[in-house]
């Protein structure tokens, strides 16, 4: 029997938590906690146990232990992050040390939040989904808009590059010389200025430019910025290339654009649910994307042509 895309998402694997910590009494209480709460949940007793974790499944959340035996969770953290694939996993420090120097440190290497030991588990579970939920969203969010042909950025609260799509990469490299990584000057302040003042632009080759819009915050500390390229002239944003959506398939994607569920598509269309799931089968197909998301993101501008 074919799954339908509602019967997928809630049928939807549980999230996975990694914790990393050399006190096994402390890896027993966080795990059961977790288990408690729902999640799948990985142990690690240092770095070295972390990392084969991550080359078997990425997790999608992880608590660190801030001092360990060897290489301490700060160094592990920073590898962690300088991994594309990886660096996108919220990373929540625990530590006895509350003085100002090492939630500094914490933070500095890529960690998103902090707590302190002895553990508060309703506070640790509070504060880990709050985090495991917004990195959800950003990626969801990224990778939409790439599809479209568009580009994201992340910036810290230091103005460095946290993450960008691999269009925003490219893009940045054609605008900056071949230096639009997080360790150059030059594209850093430019996309701190379009944060700041709402949008900027620069030039690209070929009589184009590249232009930042400041979309909001994302995650702690951290401002997204949508990238687009446009004729110097300044010009509007790039479009979708044609898709040739049936106009039953146009009728089903403009509902789904409006939040409607399938079963609610059904009964406004007049059609089964198990139709309304055939024909979003297509589309998904069509517009290259497997998420509802995804799909709803490039709705608007493909009805509007």
């Amino acid at each position: 029997m074919t799954n339908s895309p509602d019967s997928v998402q809630a049928a939807a694997p549980r999230r996975v938590i990694l914790v990393v910590d050399d006190a096994l009494d402390t890896l027993r209480m966080l795990c059961d906690a977790l288990a408690g709460e729902g999640y799948a949940v990985l142990a690690a007793r240092d770095a070295d146990e972390a990392i084969e974790r991550f080359e078997v499944t990425v997790p999608d959340g992880m608590l660190l232990d801030a001092v360990m035996p060897g290489t301490d969770g700060f160094a592990l953290c920073r590898r962690i992050k300088a991994t594309p694939p990886w660096a996108h996993v919220p990373i929540v420090f625990m530590t006895g040390l509350s003085e100002t120097e090492q939630i500094l440190r914490g933070f500095a290497s890529g960690g998103v939040d902090y707590v302190v030991k002895p553990l508060r588990i309703p506070e640790v579970m509070a504060r880990l989904a709050t985090h495991v939920a917004n990195a959800q969203a950003a990626r969801l969010a990224r990778e939409a808009v790439d599809v479209a042909g568009l580009g994201v950025v992340v910036l810290d609260g230091q103005d460095r590059i946290a993450w960008r799509s691999p269009q925003a990469t490219r893009w940045l490299e054609a605008a900056f010389g071949g230096h639009g990584d997080a360790t150059a000057g030059d594209p850093a302040r430019w996309l701190a200025q379009a944060q700041r003042q709402g949008e900027a632009s620069t030039p690209l080759p070929g009589g184009l430019q590249l232009q930042a819009r400041h979309l909001g915050a994302s995650g702690l500390a951290e401002s997204m910025l949508l990238l687009s390229q446009g004729p110097a002239a300044g010009a509007a944003a790039p479009r979708l290339p044609p898709v040739a959506l049936t106009p039953r398939e146009t009728e089903v994607l403009s509902w789904l654009a409006k939040g409607k569920t399938n079963r609610d598509i059904a009964d406004i269309l007049g059609m089964s649910p198990r139709t309304v799931n055939k024909h979003l089968e297509h589309i998904f197909e069509k517009l290259g994307v497997e998420t509802r998301t995804a799909a709803a993101a490039l709705a608007g501008q493909l009805l509007q042509d």
